[in-house]
């Protein structure tokens, strides 16, 4: 049951994380990864909501199924690197501080809300 529950989740939150980085980056353009970083803050944001959550449904469906494809660290990692290798050290730079702050901000908003 645990391991379905997760799947569930998952089902959910990956194909969204595509839409709406490809949402995003067709909004605002491909020279930043807005995309990336607004799922791995929103994700984050859920998270600190969860965070105090004993349901263990709840968890397992959202926290680890849902979160856990939703955002997205190796990405991330790979955008920030392939940014860097590129010469842009500035986005780079930028990307991991946006990235590291902001997503520390939400988890740390969204529990101060519950």
């Amino acid at each position: 049951m645990n391991l379905l529950l997760v799947a569930a989740g998952a089902a959910i939150g990956a194909p969204l994380r595509y839409l709406v980085d490809r949402w995003i980056t067709r909004w605002a353009g491909g020279s930043f990864p807005w995309g990336i970083l607004l799922v791995n803050v929103l994700g984050s944001f859920v998270l600190g909501l969860l965070a105090p959550q004993p349901d263990r449904v709840v968890s397992l469906l959202i926290g680890i199924g849902f979160c856990g494809a939703f955002t997205t660290y190796s990405t991330f990692a790979a955008v920030t690197v392939a940014l860097a290798e590129s010469g842009r050290l500035r986005a780079a730079t930028a990307n991991a501080f946006l990235s590291l702050t902001l997503c520390l901000a939400a988890a740390l908003l969204a529990q101060s809300i519950t």
